[in-house]
């Protein structure tokens, strides 16, 4: 084992700690999970409200995962946590849930994508909950933030059951796809008396 993935361990105590709820395996992502991630990815209209695009192909997706499975970005000041989401009871991959860590801020940022297929069942939801509570007792941050489109009224109404409080409405944060998008900023406040805090 060496020095450098001791390091890594240290740094990151979710690197390889899978999450289990009532329906789901949330597994950290692993270059392997490409191929079966690239299909549910490709749907172009699940991206109309982000910034993203598909994954160009199935060679550039491995190439970002192997980016992510590093866990930690070049400077090491942020934490990459990073699941795909699968079923306890079926083996297939539905989408993922990932929270870019911030130390220094006692910020987390949280982000989620469910294959076109398996919306509206609540998956979203219950990934995110199962991993916040994760990310919340083993770092010890002030909160964590969700930055949404406005148009996208599912991923608010999703945070906000999630116990996100809504906290600035941003004009003309991002422009894409040929127009302007205003987020909203929500923020999950961590209490005092949590673990890691």
């Amino acid at each position: 084992m060496s020095c450098g993935y001791c390091i890594h361990r240290l740094m990151n105590p979710l690197a390889e700690k899978s999450i289990r709820t009532e329906r789901l395996i949330l597994t950290p992502l692993k270059v392997g999970h490409a191929p079966e991630m690239f299909e549910g990815l490709r749907d172009t209209d699940s991206y109309a409200f982000l910034p993203d695009v598909p994954p160009a192909d199935l060679a550039s997706l491995a190439a970002r995962y192997a980016r992510l499975e590093r866990g930690r970005s070049p400077d090491g000041r942020e934490i990459w946590l990073n699941w795909v989401i699968g079923f306890a009871d079926v083996p297939a991959l539905c989408g993922y849930v990932q929270f870019t860590v911030q130390p220094a801020a006692r910020r987390a940022l949280v982000a989620y994508f469910v294959f076109a297929p398996f919306r509206q069942q609540g998956i979203a939801r219950e990934a995110v909950a199962a991993a916040l509570a994760e990310v919340i007792a083993h770092f010890p941050l002030a909160h964590v933030d969700a930055e949404i489109d406005t148009r996208n009224t599912g991923s608010i109404a999703l945070i906000e059951r999630s116990g996100f409080v809504r906290q600035r409405l941003v004009r003309n944060a991002d422009k894409f796809k040929g127009a302007v998008s205003d987020e909203v900023h929500y923020s999950f406040f961590v209490p005092a008396s949590s673990p890691a805090v």
